[in-house]
């Protein structure tokens, strides 16, 4: 494959978006201290906040993760990445940290939030050599997602596939682990699955009060144990320190937060 450049195939509009409930990107948007979300994100996110102030911590703590993930997994040779649930741009973004390491890596994002696909135009900004591209989509269509990466990356070739703080949002009657198989059943050996995943296990009482404001806002959302975040890399190579909380994989002395938060990572090798 020798094309570069960027492109987005949405088949939505991002003026359709839906100001009148919060959506979980802007929500997180807010936890980051974006100013890419609506009053009512800002107000679901703010009762989170109430709940346990420490929330923007862990956010920021995911973040941190991801750089250092996607880092780790560039510099074992990937370079190709299918990265779903982006989110709202906040930089650096994925497609800038793997293209520091090797300039021509070309990453395909994949988001459900309209306001994503607005903000598409600054995801697509890589490097010349590289190529970004951007698919608005679900992640409960990994068939769907499949076949856009396959018209952008060569999948004959190890993939990093990046699921960032988004199985919450894949409740168990949506086949959580049978999407992630089904996003990385296509994928040949040497390909790396990078997940992050918010735990309910450090405050019980606590996770049930959170999950009822997105349930309020009409976005269900699912904390897990490690046993049941540990499941996700089944049939994987675990690379060490296996599944830790996030600020305890390979930690660095300028990371923004260091105290521990209930939320699970790690980052896995396909045989």
């Amino acid at each position: 494959m020798t094309d570069t450049g960027s492109s987005t195939d949405s088949g939505f509009s991002p003026e359709r978006i839906d100001t009148g409930k919060p959506h979980s990107a802007r929500m997180y948007d807010w936890f980051l201290d974006g100013k890419d979300h609506y009053a009512v994100d800002a107000e679901a996110a703010g009762r989170v906040l109430e709940l346990f102030p420490g929330v923007k911590d862990s956010a920021w703590a995911n973040r941190e993760f991801m750089h250092r993930a996607a880092r780790f997994v560039a510099r074992r040779g990937v370079d190709q990445f299918l990265d779903v649930g982006t989110g709202i741009p906040t930089e650096p973004n994925l497609h800038q940290i793997v293209q520091a390491v090797t300039p021509g890596a070309r990453v395909v994002y994949a988001d459900n939030d309209p306001i994503v696909l607005r903000h598409a135009e600054a995801l697509l900004h890589g490097t010349p050599e590289g190529r970004t591209t951007y698919l608005h989509a679900d992640v409960r269509e990994p068939e769907r997602i499949v076949e856009y990466a396959r018209e952008h990356l060569d999948l004959s070739r190890p993939v990093g596939l990046s699921l960032i703080a988004l199985l919450p949002f894949v409740t168990d009657e949506h086949d959580p682990y049978g999407v992630v198989r089904a996003l990385l059943d296509p994928l040949p050996s040497g390909s790396h699955l990078t997940l992050s995943h918010g735990s309910g296990e450090f405050d019980p009482a606590l996770r049930e009060r959170i999950e009822a404001v997105y349930r309020a806002g009409g976005t269900p959302v699912q904390a897990r144990s490690l046993a049941d975040v540990t499941r996700f890399f089944d049939g994987l190579e675990l690379c060490d320190p296996g599944v830790v909380p996030a600020t305890s994989w390979h930690p660095e002395p300028g990371m923004r937060v260091r105290r521990e938060q209930p939320v699970y990572v790690g980052v896995a090798r396909k045989p």
